[in-house]
């Protein structure tokens, strides 16, 4: 009796502890300056959805050609992004994001462009995890690579 018990409670604890609900990771989210590995716990609620977990296998955005989401990422950037990085991702107090010159090259994978929308980066780009949740930061980026206007063989998530 006294070991189901100890079992039972091991059980437990480590659902309170490693979370049941949070995506299962088979890429690993780095730091685009330090390097290291992101730290999702700083995530904000609501972000753990079917497309998140599904981005967490294997880095792609499955929101990248869905036009609804697309609508609502542009809604989002608006109120988040567009006071620094123009109203088209053309660029203003911070780099374009629409085309092929990118500041960091990572972002020409949804990974990567993750990366530096969760951790932030140089200057004063500050890690968003603090004004979006997971799965909107997977809406904005959806609707980036919407208004692309580079070289579509410098785009790595066309290529998948």
């Amino acid at each position: 009796m006294k070991f189901k018990k100890i079992v039972i409670m091991t059980s437990v604890l480590a659902t309170v502890f490693c979370g049941t609900t949070t995506a299962q990771a088979d890429i690993t989210l780095r730091h685009a300056l330090k390097g290291d590995v992101l730290d999702m716990s700083f995530a904000k609620k609501g972000g753990d959805t079917d497309a998140f977990k599904e981005f967490m296998k294997e880095g792609d955005n499955p929101y990248n050609t869905d036009a609804a989401v697309i609508k609502e990422g542009k809604s989002l950037y608006m109120t988040g992004c567009s006071g620094c990085h123009g109203h088209e991702a053309e660029g203003k107090i911070g780099p374009g994001l629409a085309d092929d010159y990118w500041t960091y090259p990572s972002i020409a994978t949804d990974k990567g462009l993750f990366e530096v929308l969760f951790g932030g980066a140089n200057g004063m780009m500050g890690p968003q995890y603090v004004n979006f949740n997971t799965d909107e930061m997977l809406q904005i980026m959806a609707w980036l690579r919407s208004i692309y206007t580079g070289k579509p063989k410098k785009a790595k998530w066309l290529k998948k």
